[in-house]
């Protein structure tokens, strides 16, 4: 599983003309789901995602999570994410797990993150989305299950 974090003062996802998510101050997360990833990564990487100290102390150190700062989530499914360019100039996406099968592990990182953090908003899996936010830092990081 791989994610992309990036800490924001507020995001929002669209769909067509509609917002389906909304947040303030928080992270917005591009998630990943490979083939070969379980429940175990789940676990991990929610549990990484929430106690990440990436939100600023009152002396300005990265030292404090997004539980801690009472922030949000907004997790968007990101398919693209397992893109492999190596070869050519289009991308396989041969390591991104099946669609059906992904739309399962992902309701699974929605359940578990909604368990572990106050707000939780998502996009529309396999919707296409336009997402708008605001990145505070910039802060961005890059997490992957099985590094």
């Amino acid at each position: 599983m791989k994610a992309v974090i990036q800490r924001v003062k507020e995001a929002r996802v669209e769909v067509g003309d509609a917002i389906v998510g909304r947040i303030g101050r928080g992270v917005v997360v591009l998630v990943g789901i490979g083939r070969e990833d379980t429940a175990r990564d789940v676990d991990w990487m929610v549990e990484k995602i929430v106690n990440l100290r990436i939100f600023e102390t009152e002396e300005g150190r990265l030292d404090k999570s997004v539980l801690q700062v009472g922030g949000a989530l907004l997790l968007i499914s990101q398919f693209t994410l397992y893109g492999d360019c190596r070869r050519g100039r289009r991308p396989s996406f041969s390591d991104a797990m099946e669609t059906k099968a992904a739309g399962r592990v992902f309701d699974l990182f929605v359940e578990k993150a909604r368990e572990k953090a106050g707000t939780v908003e998502t996009g529309v899996f396999q919707a296409m989305m336009d997402v708008h936010l605001v990145n505070e830092g910039p802060v961005t990081l890059i997490l992957d299950s099985k590094a």
